[in-house]
């Protein structure tokens, strides 16, 4: 009944951008935190980015740091993830994620443990 779809993903030259959309349905994303996490082949589920539910404070993994950018528009129920100076070493699967509460955020927002509804991921390839 209630769901977060994410979209955009795609084939990227490295330099290149794109820019990720989180949609929900069936609910409101205001209330929540929302997380853009990524995942390649081998690896662990790591938090690229978060954004809080009331004053909009925003969480960067230094990998990403003046490269991506999160946002959210309220009158669509959308959070977005611009990618810009895309490298080989940012291809991955790529989930948007609710959190279930705002105290300790800044510790909390990039382990995935603390997150409570997830979508399906969309694909990130960053290659020439």
């Amino acid at each position: 009944q209630v769901q977060l779809v994410e979209s955009g993903g795609g084939l990227v030259q490295p330099g290149g951008s794109l820019r990720l959309s989180c949609s929900a349905s069936g609910f409101t994303l205001d209330y929540y935190a929302i997380g853009w996490f990524r995942q390649a082949p081998g690896k662990e589920r790591e938090g690229v980015s978060c954004i809080s539910s009331w004053d909009g404070f925003t969480y960067y993994a230094d990998s990403v740091k003046g490269r991506f950018t999160i946002s959210r528009d309220n009158a669509k129920n959308t959070v977005y993830l611009q990618m810009n100076s895309l490298k080989p070493e940012d291809t991955a699967v790529y989930y948007c994620a609710t959190h279930s509460g705002a105290q300790l955020l800044a510790v909390r927002w990039r382990h995935p443990i603390y997150y409570d509804q997830w979508g399906q991921g969309t694909q990130v390839t960053v290659s020439s």
